[in-house]
């Protein structure tokens, strides 16, 4: 009998999907032990997930989070609103309404969304940023800030919790260690100091928000949507099950767009998808796998788009090219919003991740831009994003957000909304679309091999990873070309890395140490093909485990 993984790409049976009233159960019926590192808050770069049924995503962990954000806004002087919003997975109502009574029950004024519905991050976003329009966000008073429950493009069995401070984007490490700290302190104290109200009062108190109307109404503040409409392009939007579903409705019809919503369904199961390479279901739409069906039906649009489950991330399909890799999608993206698509920027600053295709690099360097290249997570984008000094800001994982039309921040988190739009944007502004575009890229400046590997690193191995110096590597060459650049800080705001890249002439590696597994992370690229990148990935994989003791 095959395995799941061998079913990659083939839609889901039965016995892969999970048992929905188990996974809720757990949520409320398993107890953390505060004493275990598995269970106890951790935050990575999107906030807190984990499982019901292994004790990672429980009740308690909600409520002790929800208590430490209040008591770290507090700390701050941030008594405005707090936007909060959910996404679809089984694991989100649940905490969604355990973080309802906490805020409340902290005389908080929380705004939920007016349909009861579900709410993308770059919604909660935006909503954020409009209401701290023309404010000192560096002074708390009056401030908006927002909870997003959500694992992202996560399993099933998955639950989320992240929190947007007052930037609108993803809190810094300085937030999140103070949130998950106070939070677990709240587990080792029995939360006995957690402050909370009965559900039915909590949402009677709370503050109805038309997030879709703000939201929506907007876009064409960012997107050039009437240019879109004037060339009838047949858009097919697949939300995947996740919040974006009426959203992409609503665009469609406020605009009048020739829209498509591929798939409307919401089941918790996520029963209509298809299986990811491992075999399991994950709303990735960067994965071929997992976006087979969307793949499947391309020719019958001009542009096909896939969201994850919260909506901050995109993936792009064109009758011509299939599925496009991000890293692919985002350097056609800046070809062209800099290269004449946006008059009004005044931003000299391409915005990508340490770990993004080097392809953006020549983008950037053909535009006479300046390449802003900062270590893995959004929340280095939002400072620029903010004062305008960053038009877009990307990562290799098909996250990214820009500017609006006048140069102003549209939001400072992913937002795969607007990245989805802007593929049928290029297509009505050139008559070509935005794979045939990066056809174009490789004629120019060759076609780079990218991809990323795992390999096997303990607790300690990761730890010294993380705080790696650029001496611990002594190899002089990778691949038969001679080191160039050995990087623990990222070279456009000179934050540590938390691991290492190693860059030569026509190749770079990068290694960083996953933040819930027993692995660490090898993403490497190569312009002279797939057999040189084999060979940058074994000497990355020596050089690494070189460093860290053999």
């Amino acid at each position: 009998m095959s395995s799941a993984a061998d079913r990659a790409g083939s839609p889901a049976l039965p016995e892969d999907l999970i048992d929905v009233s188990h996974v809720v159960t757990a949520y409320y019926a398993v107890q953390p032990d505060p004493q275990d590192v598995d269970q106890q808050v951790a935050f990575g770069t999107s906030g807190h997930r984990g499982r019901s049924v292994d004790g990672s995503f429980n009740e308690a962990h909600i409520v002790a989070t929800t208590q430490a954000i209040v008591d770290v806004r507090r700390s701050q002087g941030i008594d405005g609103p707090l936007f909060l919003g959910r996404d679809t997975h089984a694991l989100s109502e649940p905490a969604w309404t355990s973080a309802l009574e906490v805020l409340v029950g902290n005389d908080v004024l929380v705004l939920v969304d007016s349909r009861d519905g579900y709410t993308p991050t770059p919604a909660i976003s935006h909503a954020i940023l409009t209401a701290n329009r023309g404010k000192d966000l560096t002074k708390g008073g009056g401030l908006a800030d927002g909870i997003v429950v959500t694992p992202s493009h996560n399993p099933p069995s998955d639950g989320g919790f992240k929190y947007n401070p007052p930037h609108g984007g993803p809190a810094d490490t300085d937030a999140t260690t103070a949130i998950a700290d106070a939070a677990n302190a709240h587990l080792r104290d029995g939360l006995r100091q957690v402050r909370r109200t009965p559900f039915a009062r909590a949402r009677a108190a709370a503050t109805e928000h038309d997030y879709l109307t703000a939201y929506v109404d907007d876009l064409p503040n960012v997107v050039d949507l009437q240019r879109i409409k004037d060339a009838g392009v047949r858009i097919g939007a697949d939300p995947m099950g996740g919040a974006a579903v009426d959203y992409w409705a609503a665009i469609g019809e406020r605009h009048g767009l020739d829209l498509t919503v591929v798939n409307p369904l919401v089941d918790p199961t996520w029963r209509f998808m298809t299986l990811d390479k491992d075999g399991q279901i994950r709303m990735d739409c960067s994965s071929p796998a997992a976006m087979a069906s969307l793949i499947g039906s391309k020719d019958r649009y001009d542009i096909a788009t896939g969201n994850d489950a919260d909506a901050d991330r995109h993936g792009i399909v064109t009758p011509d090219g299939g599925l496009m890799n991000p890293n692919h999608y985002l350097a056609v993206a800046l070809q062209h919003l800099y290269g004449g698509a946006r008059p009004g920027w005044s931003s000299e600053r391409i915005g990508k991740t340490l770990v993004s295709s080097s392809m953006i690099d020549h983008v950037a360097a053909d535009l006479g831009k300046e390449l802003w290249e900062v270590p893995v997570g959004f929340k280095w984008f939002v400072p620029g994003l903010l004062d305008g000094s960053v038009g877009f800001g990307g990562e290799e994982s098909a996250g990214a957000s820009f500017l609006r039309f006048d140069g102003s921040v549209w939001t400072s988190d992913k937002d795969g909304i607007i990245l989805a739009l802007l593929a049928s944007e290029i297509l009505a502004s050139t008559g070509r679309t935005p794979s045939q575009h990066y056809a174009d890229l490789v004629a120019r400046h060759g076609e780079p091999a990218y991809a990323r590997v795992d390999a096997p690193a303990d607790r300690a191995q990761k730890a010294t990873l993380k705080a790696l110096a650029p001496d611990a590597v002594t190899a002089d060459s990778i691949a038969g070309e001679p080191i160039t650049a050995k990087l623990t800080r990222a070279p456009g705001n000179g934050a540590a890395i938390g691991g290492l890249k190693v860059v030569t002439e026509s190749a770079w590696f990068a290694a960083r140490p996953s933040g819930t597994e027993d692995k660490y992370k090898i993403y490497a690229e190569s312009f002279r093909g797939p057999e040189h990148l084999t060979r940058v990935q074994a000497d990355a994989k020596g050089v690494v485990d070189a460093a860290l003791g053999g």
